[in-house]
């Protein structure tokens, strides 16, 4: 099962991340998020350097769930072009895999 488990990072503001990271479990789309301390970030956006107070979501998935949980943050999220970052899975304990594939199975 580790093969299908994904970690999606997506950063959001303050004000939004909450209710965003709320949003996804409770469409099946993560099994579990969690919201990093808040953070300060610098970026490059439109030619000018930007800086925002942001929550990092790690979002605990699967692979057959990426697509519909993209479109969904991108629908919900505040910013043009948000963070999204899939990283694969490698290993980790049965039970916990198979936790997130359960509650991320969708109601389709």
């Amino acid at each position: 099962m580790s093969g299908e488990v994904r970690l999606v990072l997506v950063t959001a503001p303050e004000s939004h991340a909450h209710g965003l990271a709320r949003a996804l479990v409770e469409a099946r789309l993560a099994a579990c998020v969690n919201l990093l301390p808040p953070m300060d970030s610098v970026f490059r956006w439109e030619n000018r350097i930007e800086e925002a107070r942001e929550h990092l979501l790690v979002i605990k998935t699967t692979r057959t769930r990426l697509h519909e949980l993209r479109s969904r943050v991108q629908e919900l999220h505040p910013y043009d072009v948000p963070e999204f970052v899939e990283l694969p899975v490698a290993g980790g304990i049965a039970a916990y895999l198979d936790w997130v594939a359960a509650e991320t199975v969708g109601t389709e």
